[in-house]
């Protein structure tokens, strides 16, 4: 990737290269940061395959549930671009690969070593349930292992938070890997998220150790019989305090399973355990994601330990750059404001503007149009304004996308339609645009 070429490169900020896997919605490539050099892996979905409203709510899920996550087992999501066609995820690139590979090379591991992993992977966990969010597909092809022997818990597609709950306090959605399933995700009655997710961890860490999956068949629904009466084995060579750690991990009531606050307290699990301290955010879901690299979490020389967090002050820049969602709806092929407003209409309520120059030069302009058009003017929250002009009354946001670019949202709240297409066409535009008016939202189409 030593020269950059237009047909490879993103927002003129990444160089595409090798492609490192692909899925029935996305592609993943390593690519290289053109300012500074460094590694990213770019996960790129193609919308024309996602255009049902099933997996456009997906995606946004995924992205809301990666926003929120910033631990050193986690992988980093660093910021999410959008064109007419395509949705980019731009991630933390992970040197070593899945650990599926590492298992399948290796035959399997040591007790020490599946220890190590296993560590890591409840930390991870841990966190993601602190911040209501449950994997529901853990397994070794989601999880990698960086150039340190460390491990990052990757792919959170099939996700949930704990919005999804139903009023009886389950998740109801079938999903998961039919060997790592839980008996209580097949039974179809309900599974709470969390038990559910141990049970995926207890999988692994058996797999870690004897190097094959402890429920298996040839037939899927013996399998499933297999996982619902918790019929496995353990390897002679595991250790007896392996084997009753696993048969609570393997549990197949989940009122009984052990709990994850209960396998941090296990004494197999502590063994070799250290605290650690990081510096991360405050895990709360993030009002804006910069358009720039987002200042990640520091991983500790000591991979097998329990992570303590460390909260730091917030960027005071942060809401003054665009959501990652309004990023993606800026193309009319996957508008997510569809997913929180069933009668909302983009084509009539609404139109998005790119402009060249600062939210200050914008909020001028602006000023300038309500006095022209005796227009009453009202101030609202960070860079909003309210414009009222008779019966019509219409609101504008302003977000800096990155330096030098800013969006401009005009939505009509109330009023005559006609009038607000005129004055928006004859009178706002061409003033907010200038002489040179963007056409083309956040860039120019790739094709890697």
């Amino acid at each position: 990737m030593a020269s950059v070429s237009s047909e490879t490169t993103i927002f003129n900020k990444y160089e595409l290269g090798k492609l490192l896997g692909c899925g029935a919605f996305a592609k993943v490539y390593h690519a290289r940061d053109i300012k500074d050099g460094r590694s990213v892996a770019i996960k790129i979905i193609n919308k024309t395959r996602v255009s049902n409203g099933i997996l456009m709510a997906n995606i946004k899920r995924e992205i809301s549930i990666m926003r929120r996550l910033r631990h050193p087992h986690i992988v980093k999501l660093d910021e999410v671009l959008a064109t007419k066609t395509k949705i980019y995820f731009v991630m933390e690139f992970v040197k070593g690969g899945e650990l599926f590979a590492k298992i399948a090379k290796a035959g399997k591991f040591s007790e020490d070593q599946s220890r190590k992993i296993f560590q890591q992977l409840i930390s991870a966990v841990r966190y993601c349930h602190s911040r209501g969010v449950y994997h529901r597909d853990l397994k070794p092809e989601n999880l990698l292992i960086d150039e340190n022997g460390d491990l990052k818990v990757s792919d959170f597609g099939l996700s949930a938070l704990t919005e999804q709950v139903q009023q009886d306090g389950l998740l109801h959605t079938l999903c998961g890997t039919p060997s790592y399933v839980a008996p209580d995700v097949l039974t179809k009655k309900g599974y709470d998220g969390a038990k559910a997710d141990v049970w995926t961890c207890g999988i692994i860490l058996f797999v870690l150790n004897a190097g094959y999956l402890p429920f298996h068949d040839s037939n899927l629904m013996g399998m499933y019989h297999k996982i619902c009466n918790g019929e496995f084995k353990c390897p002679k060579w595991m250790s007896s305090e392996l084997k009753r750690f696993l048969r609570r991990l393997l549990d197949t009531n989940p009122m009984t399973r052990i709990t994850i606050e209960e396998i941090m307290n296990d004494p197999w699990f502590k063994k070799g355990l250290k605290r650690v301290k990081f510096c991360g955010e405050d895990g709360k879901p993030q009002r804006r994601i910069q358009n720039s690299n987002i200042t990640g979490t520091s991983s500790s020389d000591e991979p097998s330990a329990e992570i303590e967090e460390v909260k730091e002050g917030e960027d005071k820049n942060k809401n003054s750059y665009l959501n990652a969602f309004d990023i993606i709806s800026f193309s009319m092929g996957l508008d997510l404001s569809g997913l929180l407003n069933e009668g909302f209409n983009p084509l009539e309520d609404f139109e998005r503007l790119v402009v060249e120059g600062s939210l200050e030069m914008v909020m001028e302009k602006v000023e300038e149009i309500a006095k022209k058009e005796n227009m009453k003017l009202k101030k609202k929250k960070e860079w909003g304004v309210e414009l009222k002009k008779g019966k019509l009354i219409m609101n504008m946001e302003i977000y800096k996308v990155i330096d030098g670019f800013v969006v401009v949202e005009v939505r009509r709240k109330v009023g005559d339609i006609d009038m607000y297409k005129e004055l928006l066409k004859n009178n706002m535009k061409p003033v907010i645009l200038g002489q040179q008016p963007i056409e083309v939202l956040i860039s120019s189409e790739v094709n890697p």
